[in-house]
């Protein structure tokens, strides 16, 4: 029976992510050439695509604690497939806009940070403790093999239909998963007689992930290092066209390079912890990331599309090693009642950065250009590691379970 839930659960994912993928071509595509978008204007919609993790990441973790999961996921689904329908139609009445482009991406944003936090609240539900890092290890491959072959479609499906069509795929694919998502089982939430209020249910979570030895300081490299991949999110597409001069299927392919790069990151990071161990593991990765960011936009031409691919794959390897160690870590770390709190803290702080680091990279690109910018942030990777280097992780081998508890580490340690 878990493997079954787990297996529909699966893919509902994998549909959502591969149409997600071809989206995430489409878009931007569509607002370079049919909009002719600025970079600012691309750094906004990609602004809007993550401002939600900042307004609503930490009550998104108490109303998914209080709310039935099955129920709220396929709403959020419907939700941002009729969002991404959207555009298409504006498209064919000739009243798209830039504004309207922003819009959808927010409306997404908002979908996606309840239905992430609900996701992952509802994976250790029907998962033994002791598989967690094989299916996150699984998921993470999975979500890879979509971002491999996602935009190489997306790319082709832009060439042969234009941008604005492309966007049906990714509409299909929520409506697609919500189908899906209607055969799971429902979660019974508990009614507790005291329901404390929500200011203080979030404070909890807070607190917990702040005071905790190991998922706090894990949560402010993924800050840094979210930081970095807004700008990156924000100035890929106009790099590639703009700068390197790319067509759709090139763009497409080059941005594959990233799922590429997270199919190798997932295939190996259960081996090389075991290897090197969990907390070793974060450093050499955090280090590997550097040169990685530092490398992709260099070059031009053909020099130009094999730089950005290599630099790209690189860095996506080191991102997966970290967030694969890091979200096993806060499953089994965190108390169950407080772990959907602990997700929605942490995402609303380390998935906040992408918007503001997406919005900087906008008004930097315009006077500096998209390359100067990319090598500007891509010398910022250099946090990841001298975050984990400050801490007492850079001691261990493996990240402990038996960590202090947030009450125990609430004491100054030095």
């Amino acid at each position: 029976m878990e493997l079954t839930t787990f297996w529909r659960w699966w893919l509902a994912g994998t549909t959502s992510h591969l149409g997600s993928a071809v989206g995430g071509v489409a878009l931007p595509l569509t607002a370079l050439t049919v909009l002719d978008a600025s970079a600012f204007e691309m750094g906004l919609i990609t602004a809007a695509s993550y401002l939600a993790y900042l307004l609503i990441s930490l009550p998104a973790g108490v109303v998914v604690q209080r709310t039935p999961l099955r129920g709220m996921q396929v709403t959020l689904d419907l939700v941002r497939a009729l969002a991404v329908v959207s555009i298409p139609l504006a498209w064919w009445f000739d009243v798209l806009t830039v504004a309207q482009l922003v819009a959808v991406a927010l409306a997404v944003s908002f979908a996606n940070v309840l239905f992430d936090v609900a996701n992952q609240t509802f994976l250790p539900e029907i998962v033994p403790a002791a598989q967690l890092q094989a299916r996150n290890s699984l998921s993470s491959g999975t979500h890879a093999a979509t971002q491999l072959g996602g935009p190489s479609l997306g790319g082709l499906a832009v060439q042969v239909l234009g941008a604005v069509p492309t966007l049906f795929v990714d509409a299909l694919s929520y409506l697609m998963s919500a189908v899906l998502l209607r055969t799971l089982p429902a979660r019974r939430v508990q009614r507790p007689a005291d329901r404390p209020p929500m200011v203080r249910m979030i404070r909890e979570g807070w607190h917990f992930v702040l005071r905790h030895p190991i998922i706090g300081p894990a949560m402010w490299d993924a800050t840094a290092t979210n930081f970095v991949s807004g700008a990156m999110l924000a100035l890929f597409p106009y790099y590639l066209v703009r700068e390197l001069g790319a067509p759709p299927v090139m763009v497409g392919l080059l941005l594959a390079a990233d799922g590429l790069g997270a199919l190798l990151g997932a295939a190996l990071t259960t081996r090389f912890t075991d290897r090197f161990g969990t907390a070793r593991g974060l450093i050499i990765a955090a280090f590997a990331s550097v040169p990685g960011a530092l490398i992709i936009p260099l070059g031009t031409g053909a020099a130009g599309y094999l730089a950005f691919a290599a630099g790209t794959i690189i860095l996506a390897v080191s991102s997966v090693v970290l967030s694969v160690t890091t979200r096993t870590y806060r499953m089994l770390a965190s108390p169950p009642e407080l772990l959907s709190r602990v997700i929605a803290t942490v995402k609303f702080v380390s998935w906040g950065a992408i918007p503001l680091g997406s919005l900087l990279a906008g008004v930097l690109a315009g006077p500096l250009g998209a390359r100067t910018t990319l090598l500007i942030f891509g010398a910022l990777t250099v946090l990841s590691p001298i975050i984990y280097l400050s801490t007492p992780i850079r001691r261990l081998r493996d990240l402990p379970l038996d960590a202090p508890t947030p009450t125990e580490a609430r004491a100054p340690s030095r």
